[in-house]
């Protein structure tokens, strides 16, 4: 901490839910079985993608970033949430919770590019299916996948620089079970501005460009869509995109809720701001191998398949 000559406490107390604290023990049996859920579910589908020849296609490799994304996610905060309800150990040191705050917020901006990435390859295979495979090709979609790792890791590089600068003395008691930077710069007793400035830009510049180039995607999809005669046809080319829509609303839906519960529910009691911060958190990562089991039919049969040679 030489670097900056500032006071900053030795370890930080987590929060698990305030005014539910006699609750967590009863607590920690649902968040166990979704961490089970969100670990075994985006495994499986991992192993699917990689054992079976028929889900080697791009819009698999796709799913498979971010099923490993989403577990990624889940590893980052379970050890701290678990520990918090289940032993209601609550100490995290201040270099630790630096990490899982990098880690958490870039896990979640590249479940965001992924997400993007793949709603491109729903525009290319029903705008321009005829050219599918050969700009979807395997090269494209591990640059993709390579683009999304390094945005999110340029981008959020500078937050744990950010928070060292700071003076932290007002409190080290934090909000939530896990670190996040918008709770961290709070407890400092200095000038946070330039903090909120680009916490603010990186919301906007990449969630936000993110959610507009998604939401463009499928107006161009649905022209496309709308310019076929038959609505069976029509129906059959929307139900591809079913799965990848019900996952972005997983995942940008309780992110729009927390961000205008922070921004304009001031007088919103504390544990509503903390059960939606936990939603947007633990439920993507829980959904996602569910709408894909249930929604794709390809995953499906490659599942059973898979069981089916382990039984044997």
């Amino acid at each position: 901490m030489g670097l900056f000559n500032v006071t900053h406490p030795a370890s930080f107390l987590l929060t698990g839910i305030p005014g539910l604290e006699s609750s967590h023990s009863w607590l920690s049996g649902p968040l166990c079985v979704m961490y089970a859920v969100a670990l075994v579910g985006n495994t499986v589908i991992l192993q699917a993608v990689r054992v079976e020849s028929s889900l080697h296609k791009p819009m698999y490799y796709l799913l498979s970033m971010l099923s490993f994304s989403d577990m990624a996610m889940s590893m980052a905060t379970l050890p701290t949430v678990l520990r918090t309800f289940c032993l209601n150990a609550r100490n995290i040191a201040f270099d630790a919770c630096l990490i899982q705050m990098f880690l958490i917020h870039s896990f979640s901006m590249m479940e965001s590019g992924i997400l993007l990435a793949m709603s491109f390859d729903r525009y290319v295979a029903i705008c321009d299916p005829l050219h599918y495979a050969t700009v979807l090709t395997n090269e494209v979609i591990a640059g993709m996948g390579v683009a999304v790792t390094a945005r999110s890791f340029i981008t959020l590089f500078p937050l744990p620089f950010l928070i060292m600068r700071l003076p932290i003395c007002r409190s080290n008691v934090l909000s939530h079970s896990y670190c996040l930077h918008p709770d961290m710069m709070k407890l400092a007793c200095a000038d946070i501005t330039i903090n909120s400035i680009y916490g603010l830009f990186v919301l906007v510049s990449t969630f936000g460009l993110d959610l507009v180039s998604i939401s463009l995607s499928y107006v161009l999809i649905l022209r496309s869509v709308m310019s076929i005669a038959s609505l069976e046809e029509r129906l059959k080319i929307l139900n591809t995109c079913v799965s990848h829509i019900l996952a972005v609303l997983a995942f940008y839906v309780p992110m729009i809720g927390v961000s205008t519960v922070h921004r304009f529910g001031k007088h919103v009691p504390r544990y509503i701001h903390v059960l939606m911060s936990n939603v947007y958190l633990f439920i993507p990562p829980v959904l996602n191998p569910l709408i894909y089991s249930a929604k794709t039919k390809e995953i499906r049969r490659a599942i059973v398949r898979m069981f089916r040679r382990i039984k044997m």
